[in-house]
């Protein structure tokens, strides 16, 4: 399933190649079958983060961040506190920005990929991400579909209906 995306991206769709297999970030957080993740957030607090979780309820990542910063950025942080990715948003955009480097990095050299919502105004989420070697932007990467009342998103590959991901609600009674 994983591998599916990147022959697309090989053969023209969407916005460019990317390497076989070595997923966005790397490898090592790539899985050939699904994963059953938990977010588990964080209440009460001054930072605004929370941690996800497996099955068991080990800690796999761990977001941190400030609510009283100037320059509004975050960092994943995998199990053992490495920086995996940081996090910032670019002030004075149209479309909420944000831009996503490699560590704990915020040099352009690093940069992953950017998003921004689809559209100015949205009743649900819509947004589009650009890997770092889309610079034309013409033809988003992939595309996020989802809604924060229902907890819930899709991940397609660019402009297609080929599901990359998807994040819905579990509900424990």
């Amino acid at each position: 399933m994983q591998n599916n995306y990147y022959q697309q991206q090989q053969q023209g769709v969407g916005a460019g190649p990317v390497a076989v297999g070595g997923g966005i970030v790397g490898p090592q957080y790539c899985a050939p079958y699904n994963v059953d993740l938990a977010i588990v957030r964080k209440v009460l607090t001054l930072a605004d983060g929370f941690s996800v979780t497996d099955i068991n309820g080990q800690t796999l990542f761990s977001l941190k961040g400030s609510l009283l910063t100037l320059r509004d950025h975050r960092v994943l942080l995998d199990a053992v506190g490495r920086p995996v990715v940081t996090l910032r948003r670019k002030l004075m955009t149209a479309h909420d920005r944000w831009q996503v480097f490699r560590g704990d990095s915020s040099d352009l050299k690093d940069l992953i990929f950017s998003v921004k919502r689809s559209s100015f105004f949205q009743l649900k989420t819509k947004l589009d991400v650009f890997l770092a070697h889309n610079t034309e932007e013409k033809v988003c990467d992939f595309k996020v579909k989802g809604s924060w009342f229902e907890r819930s998103c899709v991940i397609y590959a660019g402009e297609s209906l080929n599901i990359v991901a998807q994040v819905t609600t579990l509900h424990f009674y």
